[in-house]
């Protein structure tokens, strides 16, 4: 049922390559994982599930996975060990080449797996702020941030425009996913299909150059942005490159490496044939095993000695003396030392990266890692906290079965033995949450709102 104006766009695009374009929709899809990095290795991983295959080309950390095994369902998903991604959607971040250290914003987060994948190759260095412009969608990009354990990132639900005159020439890296036709989920996602049309495509394109502008405000010079999409659209893609290099001359395209089954992108598809725009990428399903994608790496002219500041300053956080009970709970508890700055708001405490830029008048949904809640004379430690934690950096770690973490997953209690107070709830070496320990019965700490 995709629609003909579609295909008769496509039959032209493709010329003989049409027939294995159109067969390819009735092939199974791909089914893919990326191993979180920050947690454990893929080898690690792959010894414990047996449903991991092979590894995606272009993502040494992104394993297919069988068909018939449902990896969203077992424990070690809650517990942040992987993040359920398609092939294709991995290539944009892997194409960035983010280093520790590093000031990154992926302009266009949610639902998460591009923050997620930076944030690995982050390794806790450096500033990732991750921004989406709808609220809702920026509640899931946050919840997938705490899931996969990472520290450094700032969480902010933002128009680019608000964003590009207080962060001007910011950032090391910029990825833009930019909000697409969908074209290339076609396979996956019907909805895509019922809201495509022409007129989208146009919208989708003029939004896009919109993006871009701003993005190109917000990076350093010498810094690298990645533009991609999941369309097919020229328009969208060969199109959008090219009007955006006429416009900005002070970027270049970047030639990628390309994987069996990639292909440069066309000059012709675009309406002026701008130069660079060969050293773009387009992922074909009929080629490869994934989705259709496409991309560009931009890079900005000149060189940046030191650092980037914002215009508006950095947070200077709070002194440990206002957070007492924090320090008592870390010093009997954990094993681990955290350096940043200390972010209070109300009760909840956090703990953002140094050099956090200042974060009056920005929508943050989260300011950094979320440590807890301090109440009259105690600490109580949040849930993201348990799931930034590895088990060697906690003093008492509880460790459960796979069939006892479904049950901890549910919210049940149950009894164990030991020195009464605060466990780390483990499966397989991966943290899953909080327990606390008091007359034989560990207390279930998992946040109700997320039991199954």
């Amino acid at each position: 049922m995709l629609p003909e104006l579609f295909l008769d766009r496509m039959r032209t695009m493709l010329g003989d390559e049409y027939p294995a374009f159109l067969a390819s929709y009735d092939s199974p899809k791909y089914q893919s994982l990326r191993v979180n990095l920050l947690k454990g290795s893929g080898e690690a991983l792959k010894a414990k599930m047996d449903c991991l295959i092979k590894n995606v080309p272009w993502a040494t950390e992104g394993y297919y996975y069988k068909e018939d095994s449902r990896p969203g369902k077992y424990p070690l998903h809650e517990a942040g060990a992987y993040y359920i991604q398609e092939a294709s959607a991995m290539a944009p971040a892997a194409y960035l080449g983010v280093q520790p250290g590093e000031k990154v914003l992926d302009l266009c987060a949610a639902p998460g797996g591009k923050s997620t994948q930076i944030a690995a190759a982050m390794q806790g260095q450096g500033l990732l702020i991750c921004n989406e412009i709808h609220s809702q969608r920026a509640r899931i990009l946050s919840e997938n941030i705490e899931r996969m354990g990472i520290r450094n990132a700032i969480v902010i639900n933002h128009e680019p425009s608000c964003l590009a005159e207080r962060f001007r020439g910011y950032f090391d890296k910029i990825v833009v996913d930019a909000p697409c036709s969908g074209e290339g989920m076609f396979r996956k996602n019907e909805e895509a299909v019922l809201q495509w049309s022409p007129a989208n495509v146009e919208m989708c394109g003029k939004r896009q150059d919109e993006i871009l502008d701003y993005a190109a405000m917000m990076l350093r010079p010498g810094g690298r942005m990645i533009y991609s999409t999941c369309t097919f659209a020229p328009t969208e893609n060969e199109g959008t490159v090219s009007r955006f290099l006429s416009k900005h001359s002070e970027f270049r395209t970047e030639p990628l490496k390309k994987y069996s089954g990639m292909e440069a992108g066309k000059p012709e598809f675009a309406e002026d044939q701008t130069d660079g725009i060969e050293n773009t990428i387009r992922l074909w399903p009929h080629k490869l095993e994934g989705e259709g994608h496409f991309l560009a790496a931009f890079q900005k002219e000149g060189t940046w000695e030191g650092d980037t500041v914002s215009p508006l300053g950095v947070e200077k956080g709070i002194c440990l003396k206002e957070c007492r009970e924090w320090q008592e709970f870390r010093e009997q508890y954990l094993r681990t030392a955290f350096s940043g700055i200390y972010l209070k708001f109300g009760e909840q405490l956090y703990l953002a990266p140094d050099g956090t830029p200042a974060l009056k008048g920005l929508k943050v949904l989260r300011p950094g890692l979320h440590l807890g809640t301090i109440k009259k004379n105690r600490f109580e430690p949040a849930h993201a906290l348990a799931l930034a934690l590895k088990p060697e950096e906690v003093k008492n770690v509880h460790t459960l079965s796979v069939s006892e973490a479904a049950g901890y997953l549910s919210g049940q209690t149950f009894p164990a033995e030991g020195e009464k107070g605060w466990y780390l709830i483990t499966v397989e070496g991966y943290s899953l949450g909080w327990g606390k320990l008091a007359g034989g019965v560990m207390k279930n700490h998992y946040p109700k709102g997320l039991r199954k």
